[in-house]
């Protein structure tokens, strides 16, 4: 059996273009915020270049993310906020769900 290597520059590239665009940041503000041109920004998140650690470092800090975040190419954790996004509307339009929760929420605050 083999197995096929990962590309790390292009996964990471999508990994940051999915968290910039969860911000609603452009390209040009990330650019901004990390200090570097805003073309180096598009070619990272297409798997061109590969940021240096001091940038990568940068890029997890003006997306509020821890960087090992960016490494989690399969199907790894969403950013926090979606996560609540999506909890929050689940409840709001499942009652049932919403009992069940505040069961949960109980319970585990006694723990």
């Amino acid at each position: 059996m083999t197995i096929a290597p990962v590309d790390v520059k292009r996964m990471l590239g999508l990994r940051i273009k999915e968290f910039r665009k969860f911000r609603k940041m452009t390209q040009e503000q990330l650019a901004e915020l990390i200090g570097i041109e805003p073309n180096n920004v598009s070619k990272i998140e297409i798997g061109k270049n590969y940021p240096t650690p001091e940038n990568l470092a940068k890029i997890a800090l003006a997306l509020n993310i821890e960087i090992h975040e960016l490494f989690m190419f399969d199907n790894g954790p969403k950013p926090i906020e979606e996560i609540k996004t999506f909890v929050i509307n689940e409840v709001q339009n499942n009652d049932n769900l919403a009992r069940l929760l505040f069961i949960f929420c109980q319970a585990a605050r006694q723990v």
